[in-house]
C-alpha cells in the first residue's frame, strides 16, 4: 500500500515540479487524518497542487474561494422551504466534499472562518439544531495570504490548531522555470491524470495509519518538545498537549509512508516544523513560527 502512495508522489511531481517535499507532506497530512494549511503569495501552484491530489486519490474535490463578503450559509449550505411540501429542506453546501480548497482564508470575515471549525474538528456540520456528516474521508487544503497583506484577518490561534500541518510553497529554482515555460502548461496536464486509488483503499490507509506504535521513548522526546517551548524566554507561543498529538499522527503516518509499523525519533523530526510551524508563530505568521521550529529542534536532543 504504502509502495502506492509513493507512486501518487511521483505521478504528483510530473505536474507540480519541484514540490516533491511538500507533496509527500500534502499527503503525510491527509494520511494522519489532519488538515492543511499553506501560506504563501499567489501563483506558486497551491491550486494546481490540489488539483492534482484530489484526481490521483479519486476524491471528489471543490474549491470554495473566500472573500469579505462570503457568508457561513454559502460554504456549509442552510435550509430552503419548499412549498409544495410545506417544509424546509437542507440544500448541501460546497463543504460537502471529500477534497475542499479553501482559498485565502484570511480574506473571509472571521465569522465565516469560523464556520469550518466543526467541520475540521468533528467531520459534520449543525444548522438550526440539526447536524449532518461530512463525506469520508474529510480533508481540508486552506491557503492564505502573508499575514502583512492588505485585506486579511488573522485566524485565531485556536483555528489554527485546527490545522495538522502548515506549508510555504515558495518559488521554483530558475531550472524549473524555464521547465514550465518551456513545457505544457500544467492545467492542460492535469486533464490526462487518472485516479490511482479507490475511496476503500485510501480508508484501509487511513486505518493502518492508526496502527502504527509509539514507543515510550519517541513519546518522551516529543513530550521534552512541549516542555521546552513552555520554558521562560522561548519566544514562541507554548505548545499543548493538542499539539504533541498532532506529532503523534503525522509521525505515524511518515513512518507508514516509510514501510514500518512503529515510529523512529527520525520520523517526528521529518514532520516537526510543518506541524509546529503556525502554532508557535500565532500571530506573529507562519514564517516566524518556522524558524523557532527549527531552534526548538535544534535544541531538543534526540533520543537514540
Amino acid at each position: 500500500m504504502n509502495q502506492k502512495f509513493h507512486e501518487l508522489i511521483s505521478e504528483a511531481s510530473k505536474v507540480v515540479l519541484d514540490k516533491n517535499v511538500e507533496i509527500r507532506l500534502a499527503i503525510t497530512c491527509l494520511l494522519a487524518g489532519g488538515n492543511l494549511l499553506i501560506e504563501d503569495l499567489p501563483g506558486v501552484g497551491k491550486t494546481t497542487l490540489v488539483q492534482v491530489l484530489g484526481k490521483l486519490l479519486g476524491l471528489k474535490t471543490r474549491r470554495i474561494q473566500f472573500t469579505i463578503d462570503l457568508l457561513p450559509a454559502d460554504v456549509i449550505g442552510g435550509q430552503v422551504f419548499h412549498p409544495q411540501e410545506h417544509k424546509f429542506v437542507f440544500h448541501e453546501g460546497p463543504l460537502f466534499s471529500q477534497l475542499v480548497m479553501a482559498d485565502e482564508l484570511n480574506r473571509a470575515s472571521p465569522r465565516t472562518q469560523s464556520a469550518l471549525l466543526q467541520a475540521m474538528e468533528e467531520g459534520e456540520v449543525s444548522v438550526d439544531g440539526n447536524t449532518w456528516a461530512l463525506p469520508r474521508p474529510f480533508y481540508v487544503i486552506a491557503t492564505q495570504n502573508p499575514h502583512q497583506q492588505m485585506g486579511t484577518f488573522p485566524l485565531p490561534e485556536s483555528q489554527l490548531d485546527r490545522f495538522l500541518m502548515s506549508l510555504e510553497l515558495h518559488h521554483a529554482s530558475k531550472e524549473t522555470e524555464v521547465r514550465i515555460l518551456q513545457g505544457e502548461d500544467p492545467r492542460h496536464l492535469l486533464q490526462n491524470v487518472k485516479a490511482l486509488f479507490s475511496e476503500n483503499e485510501i480508508s484501509e490507509a487511513l486505518l493502518q495509519v492508526q496502527k502504527v506504535q509509539v514507543s515510550q521513548t519517541v513519546a518522551n522526546y516529543i513530550a521534552d518538545l512541549l516542555e521546552k517551548s513552555r520554558r521562560a524566554g522561548f519566544e514562541g507561543t507554548p505548545l499543548s498537549t493538542r499539539a504533541g498529538m498532532a506529532l503523534v499522527k503525522a509521525a505515524k503516518a511518515w513512518a507508514f509512508m516509510e514501510g514500518r509499523n512503529y515510529v523512529r525519533p527520525e520520523d517526528v523530526q521529518q514532520i516537526l516544523v510543518p506541524v509546529l510551524g503556525h502554532r508557535l508563530g500565532g500571530n506573529h505568521g507562519i514564517k516566524r513560527g518556522r524558524e523557532w521550529a527549527g531552534a526548538l529542534q535544534k535544541s531538543t536532543p534526540v533520543p537514540v
